[in-house]
């Protein structure tokens, strides 16, 4: 990665703000689960351990509509974040304004602030300039280690790069070096497993890996379209009529490459009281019924393409893996990915659902990185340019 990081500068007696990916998911006030403030923690110690006069932490969290929102106050985060880090996190119900002020004149040295949600201000998401300002105004240097919303160009990321000496935290230094080899100079064999509901998300995703990997392995709903363009009947399944002859095209440019699913599990209804059946591909789905889960003899064909891979790129689950009965084919490539992990491969799970399958799989210690940025990765993994990434500063 040809952009600075945290180990290019010092920290020492400096205010640092630092922009972390904490939209986490909540239940109320109770923070459901934790990845990603637990892999903010090693870039905030490398800065705490340089004794900095304070550090400033912003994220946003959720989608709020209408200015200040109590359901998505970042409130609920500091516990969390104080439990991990192991030290005190105060928590400031402002991310720009007075009150912040006040709190780093308040701060002793090195404290650790975590400020509220960025998206309180509508500003944010347009990269106002003088949001932008206020927000950098509270700090000497800028560390970005937001990887999940780096495919945006937002105040608290882009603008204020353009106010402080910008820097990647730890995890978006790793999260780019694992994404840009993977596509840049892969060892190989070179696997590629893309799921998730609609082929129109990810055709610019499958247009760039066609041609770079040894095998791309399509499953989940976008399987779908791809049946419906070779005459396949799919009865009440999710198909995208409109992306046919994309699928069409695809399939006669990637023949070779590309896998498809050969069995499927399917239910009359979407529900974990449906009744399910496993039938071949090849025979169609009958009326009433939809595809819901890959099969086994799927399950067997996608292990049997992951074995000795040496490369293993993987976004979007196989199925509805929300419902029980529909979600043993993600957790079996799950599975699948871990062992060809085991035996030499570099395993990259993009965010979002695969993250999710594959932390509720229980192999996330098998896998040699999970992204925290579904969004971002994907827009990696289709060769784009990550305005985040773009406002560092570049190395000399």
């Amino acid at each position: 990665m040809n952009k600075q990081t945290v180990r290019d500068v010092s920290f020492a007696g400096k205010r640092v703000l630092v922009r972390v990916d904490f939209n986490v998911p909540l239940d109320g006030q109770t923070v459901t689960d934790d990845t990603r403030v637990r892999a903010a923690v090693p870039t905030i110690k490398y800065i705490l351990d340089q004794k900095p006069k304070v550090v400033l932490l912003m994220s946003h969290l959720g989608r709020p509509k209408d200015g200040p929102d109590p359901k998505y106050s970042m409130a609920p985060v500091a516990p969390v974040l104080q439990a991990h880090l192991g030290a005190p996190v105060t928590f400031v119900d402002d991310c720009v304004g007075p009150k912040v002020e006040a709190a780093v004149a308040a701060a002793a040295p090195g404290a650790v602030l975590l400020l509220e949600n960025t998206r309180f201000y509508k500003g944010e998401e347009k990269n106002d300039p003088e949001l932008a300002a206020k927000m950098a105004a509270f700090g000497d240097v800028f560390v970005n280690d937001a990887f999940g919303t780096a495919h945006r160009a937002h105040a608290s990321n882009v603008g204020v790069s353009s106010h402080l000496p910008a820097v990647a935290g730890l995890l978006m230094e790793k999260e780019i070096d694992y994404l840009a080899t993977a596509l840049e100079d892969p060892a190989r064999p070179f696997v590629a497993i893309l799921g998730g509901a609609k082929v129109s998300d990810k055709i610019a995703v499958i247009d760039a890996l066609i041609d770079k990997c040894d095998a791309l392995i399509i499953g989940g709903g976008m399987a779908n379209t791809f049946f419906l363009a070779q005459g396949v009947a799919l009865g009440k399944s999710l198909v995208e009529a409109d992306a046919v002859e994309t699928a069409k095209a695809l399939l006669a440019r990637g023949r070779s490459k590309l896998v498809l699913p050969v069995d499927a599990v399917i239910g009359d209804k979407f529900a974990e009281d449906s009744a399910t059946q496993t039938v071949d591909v090849a025979a169609g789905v009958p009326d009433g019924w939809a595809i819901y889960d890959i099969g086994p003899k799927t399950q067997a064909l996608f292990a049997e393409k992951l074995t000795g891979a040496k490369t293993v790129v993987w976004n979007g689950p196989m199925g509805v893996f929300e419902i029980e009965k529909f979600a043993h084919g993600t957790f079996a490539v799950a599975k699948a990915l871990a062992k060809a992990t085991e035996a030499g491969a570099v395993s990259i799970v993009g965010g979002g659902d695969s993250a999710a399958a594959v932390e509720q799989s229980g192999l996330a210690d098998k896998i040699t990185h999970i992204s925290t940025g579904g969004g971002a990765s994907l827009e990696m993994l289709e060769g784009q340019a990550l305005p985040g990434v773009v406002a560092l500063k570049d190395r000399v």
